[in-house]
């Protein structure tokens, strides 16, 4: 009984506890002072600007300048309708694909997503320019539209409302289809199959029951494209008019022209609260977990999620009631068809669609190609003669060629940085349940809710004292800055279909969680990995905000180079910049898609 009685004290009494409890935040504990320091702080400091003077008094004449001048608040509200709007277009063109991608089988999804993801792969500086040719008084649609005698006259489509449609929702779509598709994937079929075999029409299996279980991944897509969109100043800058400009125009302005930090500042707190604002209802509404793809069947408590719950279910009940009627009236004109022949049309219909908009997404693209081997000296359609000069220019030029090399190392540095810090924070979110998740995701992806601008801004203040201006090291830091939402959106969501029993297996039979890692989970997670890989890849080497502050005009990226030469000139060097790049980023696509396959094949 002694004996039992001496041994308690060493049993109860263990030191422990608490560095286990502790230890099991290191794994996001990287995330946590990244962020921290290289993007919390710095925003703090801008925005801190705003309440100071020349002379460093607090001040409120910055805020007092912004509320007596109508114009700033016009401006803002010129941003949340095109914001809006590119929004709303998104989600109706992108939600066909993504439906289409989430029920054909694997191997035609892989390959209409390398379609899809097209836009991405080409500088978004020349997809503009592609639009300014295409779009233009003499370009090739208005051509088209005269020669087929469908109009009399050009069409203005550019330096207007329309140009910066056409332009941002180019862009901006496919950010939307895959966050929805990553939804639609895991809503069972059968639930739409049961509602039909229980008299429910097609349309009405679809907005009952289809709809609202991929009503996250709309809400999210579309979450994601509006505040990205509130960041964009090139593509209203070069498609739109007068009336389209941006409220990033205007802090770039204070800041290039007037050099008034305080004012940007509080412009950039205007913006920056009308996005929180936005994001609070968000949150009541839906919850933020679902920017992650993931689906939620929690209903929101409160006033907003019992209203928003109120206005969705009768707005479903709406289109519902519409696509009975509709059906009524198809069965009375086709009394003949079965209902494998709608079906079968409704499918096909799906298909036409779908690869229409694929189309949209691909012309710019392709149209830089043949443009690239003109023998004219500007941009134009059609292209004139063949001609490799401009290539031959670009490949001899020592300024594209230290442009191209410097990108590839920032971009290739920050993806690495981005998964080294983004991947295990994502596996914490995931496989872990405790109080203040859905606070420390929001923070992760708090870089996507500011807007780049702010961002850019805020790292050339900490830059300047830090040293870190005109550097690669700054541009790779704040390059990482970006891609670690998307890479931790990105893996949670392949985590959310891991079957985790297979580490349970690999437990059981004698492997540590490092060998369960790197022989089990990584391996079997390595599509997903390269896909988050490449995504922090592309959003590196084509991000042009933050390079116009941090390289301080010292160094430059490939799409600062293009920024720059397109500002003196529109050359065909530009389609010949992005021929290049599009023949690289396919051969890594279709490289990483073989590889792939070969990996499932074994």
């Amino acid at each position: 009984m002694s004996s039992k009685s001496e041994q308690l004290p060493s049993v109860t009494y263990t030191p422990i506890v608490r560095p286990r409890n502790w230890s099991r935040f290191l794994s996001i504990s990287p995330a946590i002072l990244f962020l921290g320091f290289f993007f919390i702080y710095p925003v703090v400091l801008l925005l801190g600007l705003s309440f100071v003077d020349s002379s460093g008094t607090l001040t409120l004449e910055h805020y007092t300048r912004l509320y007596e001048k109508a114009v700033y608040v016009k401006v803002l509200l010129i941003t949340l309708k095109i914001a809006g709007w590119t929004t709303i277009f998104s989600i109706l063109a992108g939600y066909p694909i993504a439906y289409l991608l989430s029920t054909v089988k694997s191997s035609t999804r892989n390959s209409l997503v390398i379609w899809v993801l097209m836009p991405f792969w080409t500088s978004f500086l020349v997809r503009t320019f592609a639009w300014i040719v295409l779009l233009g008084r003499h370009g090739a649609l208005n051509e088209l539209l005269l020669a087929l005698g469908i109009v009399d006259a050009p069409v203005r489509l550019i330096f207007n409302f329309t140009g910066v449609m056409i332009g941002m929702v180019h862009a901006l779509m496919p950010l939307c289809v895959l966050t929805m598709m990553s939804v639609m994937e895991n809503i069972d079929r059968n639930l739409v199959s049961a509602a039909s075999t229980l008299g429910a029409r097609g349309g009405q299996a679809f907005w009952r029951i289809y709809f609202p279980l991929s009503a996250p991944g709309v809400a999210a897509g579309g979450m994601l494209v509006f505040i990205t969109s509130l960041g964009f100043f090139i593509t209203p800058a070069l498609l739109g008019g007068a009336r389209d400009t941006m409220i990033v125009q205007v802090i770039i302005f204070q800041i290039h022209e007037v050099l008034n930090w305080g004012f940007a500042g509080a412009i950039a707190m205007l913006l920056l609260a009308s996005v929180l604002v936005i994001f609070f209802f968000y949150d009541q509404l839906l919850g933020l977990s679902t920017l992650s793809g993931e689906s939620t069947h929690e209903h929101k408590k409160g006033v907003i999620g019992r209203i928003g719950r109120w206005l969705g279910g009768g707005v479903i009940n709406i289109l519902s009631y519409l696509c009975e009627q509709g059906g009524i009236l198809i069965d009375k004109l086709t009394p003949l068809r079965t209902d494998r022949k709608r079906r079968q049309g409704s499918r096909t219909t799906l298909w036409i669609t779908a690869m229409t908009v694929i189309a949209f997404l691909c012309i710019p693209a392709l149209f830089v190609i043949p443009v690239s081997f003109t023998e004219d000296g500007f941009l134009g359609w059609p292209p004139v003669g063949f001609s490799l000069q401009w290539y031959e220019q670009v490949l001899n030029s020592p300024a594209w060629a230290a442009a191209a090399s410097r990108s590839f190392v920032v971009a290739i540095s920050s993806a690495l940085l981005g998964m080294s810090i983004g991947v295990p924070a994502a596996f914490f979110l995931a496989r872990r349940q405790f109080f203040g998740k859905a606070a420390l995701f929001a923070f992760l992806v708090s870089p996507i809710i500011m807007p780049n601008i702010i961002i850019a801004v805020a790292l050339f203040y900490l830059y300047a004292k830090l040293g870190l201006v005109g550097t690669n090291m700054g541009l790779i830091l704040g390059h990482t800055i970006l891609a670690i939402p998307y890479v931790v959106i990105t893996v949670m969501a392949i985590l959310k279909n891991y079957d985790h029993r297979l580490d349970q297996a690999a437990w059981t039979l004698g492997a540590n969680k490092w060998q369960t890692l790197t022989r089990i989970t990584l391996p079997l997670l390595s599509a997903g990995l390269i896909a988050a890989f490449m995504f922090a890849f592309v959003i590196s080497f084509d991000e042009l905000t933050i390079a116009l502050f941090v390289t301080g005009g010292e160094v430059t990226t490939l799409p600062k180079q293009m920024w720059d030469d397109a500002l003196m000139r529109v050359s065909p060097a530009l389609a010949a910049v992005a021929t290049l790049l599009l023949a690289f980023m396919s051969c890594i696509i279709f490289s990483t898609e073989y590889v792939r396959r070969r990996g499932l094949r074994k």
